[in-house]
């Protein structure tokens, strides 16, 4: 008894602490939770018996542990094993990028609505979030930091092969439309992942060089208008009109704002509705690239 306790010792002497103590907290949460667990040699998942039988990946989680201050670690561990446990009877396994690749596709989200959520996403603009997502038989759902830190590619990189399948899997319909006398395209598909379309909306119409406007009212739906000449100020008032309203109207609406899309950035152009004296208007803030874009289109001779 003594031997083995005293090879088991040396064995943990030999693995870095950090991993000792995140076995050990495996362990105790696991335990909480009623499941017995096993280790395998290379630490790289962990086996639950129990309520229910399952393995549990580690490679994603240890290097998610390595990013963040021990003090983060219970609560990292306690969510990775309860959504472990959640998504158990999934078809694939979302750590292993061959079996999921041809199912992410990204979905944009107002950052406000993520905070404090855990998930693989980078910022679109200052308010809107592209989210890295896993799609099964209709159900979709966000790729948690654990799961992707698994893959043998960056999140970054993760995110692109997603949009690629979107593009190449999820054609948009693109149809004209009249918003008080503005004109606009309007492009819908029948998925969450629309605007990941907009890294390739020259696919669709022609984008002029200084870009198009955009509103992204419902996670299926794109509203573009060409920045083509001084007409793009009244554009802007309808769409984000429209947009409110399509926002407001829409269980699955997404933002009431209006943005600028040009060399593949997206930028909020910040329009509010404003009561003063009983009325509303419309306060209309634009960022100062766009403001000087205006100017110079004011300044143009007309054709």
């Amino acid at each position: 008894m003594r031997f083995f306790r005293r090879r088991r010792d040396r064995d943990a002497q030999a693995r870095p602490v950090e991993e000792v103590d995140l076995d050990s907290l495996l362990a105790l949460v696991a335990d909480s939770h009623g499941f017995r667990c096993e280790f395998s040699a290379d630490g790289a998942a962990m086996t639950l018996s129990g309520p229910k039988d399952l393995v549990v990946r580690l490679t994603g989680l240890r290097r998610e542990a390595a990013r963040r201050t021990r003090e983060d670690w219970p609560m990292l561990v306690s969510e990775h094993l309860a959504h472990t446990v959640a998504v158990a009877g999934e078809p694939l396994d979302a750590c292993d990028l061959d079996q999921v690749r041809p199912l992410l596709r990204t979905r944009v989200n107002l950052a406000d609505d993520l905070e404090g959520e855990r998930v693989v996403a980078r910022h679109l603009s200052t308010d809107l979030i592209e989210v890295l997502t896993l799609g099964y038989a209709g159900a979709v759902r966000p790729v948690r930091p654990e799961e992707a830190g698994c893959w043998p590619i960056p999140a970054g990189q993760a995110l692109d092969l997603a949009l690629r399948n979107a593009r190449d899997d999820e054609r948009l319909s693109v149809a004209r439309a009249d918003l008080d006398g503005v004109a606009v395209w309007r492009l819908t598909g029948p998925t969450a992942s629309a605007a990941a379309h907009l890294r390739h909306l020259e696919d669709y119409l022609p984008v002029p060089e200084d870009g198009v406007l955009a509103a992204l009212p419902r996670a299926g739906t794109l509203l573009v208008h060409p920045v083509e000449g001084i007409g793009v100020v009244r554009a802007i008032e309808r769409l984000r009109l429209h947009a409110q309203r399509e926002a407001e109207r829409h269980a699955d609406g997404l933002s009431p704002q209006v943005y600028w899309w040009r060399a593949g950035r997206l930028t909020l152009i910040r329009a509010d509705l404003v009561a003063q004296d009983g009325q509303t208007r419309l306060v209309v803030a634009p960022p100062p690239e766009f403001a000087r874009l205006l100017a110079a289109i004011a300044a143009r001779p007309p054709r």
